[in-house]
């Protein structure tokens, strides 16, 4: 039987990989229906360039992310979405110690490709960056690499 949005949404902030901690990494939203997520970073310090802002590296890891559990929930299957490719605009510094919000978006989900995209905000709605993004849709390793938040 299928989760809903809502467990879902818990199982996902349970089951995190790696990542999650050093992103600051919080899923908000899920509408699965229309492959669509929405998700709060706070990246620690480390996170930083030397100018202060959040090195552009970690600004695309952010939005992969995002991108790619829209892809998943659209699925509404245990999968795995390797970037094939991907494409990065940034449109202002991303700010460091501040809450940033992404919005990941499925926008065709097929049985050998799918393509995503996501936008990075900052609290006030400013568009700091955007990815589009492709990925190769696969089975889900049974030994995936997530750790369980208590």
């Amino acid at each position: 039987m299928a989760m809903t949005d809502s467990e879902l949404l818990e199982r996902m902030n349970r089951f995190v990989p790696p990542t999650a901690e050093l992103l600051g990494q919080e899923i908000l939203e899920i509408d699965s229906a229309a492959g669509r997520v929405k998700m709060r970073f706070q990246p620690v310090a480390a996170c930083c360039n030397p100018m202060g802002n959040v090195q552009g590296g970690i600004v695309v890891a952010m939005l992969d992310d995002a991108a790619a559990f829209a892809a998943i929930v659209k699925s509404g299957e245990r999968i795995g979405i390797p970037t094939i490719e991907l494409k990065a605009s940034f449109f202002a510094p991303t700010p460091a110690g501040v809450p940033l919000y992404a919005e990941g978006r499925c926008i065709k989900l097929g049985k050998r490709i799918a393509f995503m995209e996501a936008d990075l905000t900052d609290a006030a709605g400013n568009l700091l960056a955007r990815l589009t993004t492709s990925a190769v849709p696969i089975a889900l390793n049974p030994n995936a690499n997530l750790v369980e938040r208590k």
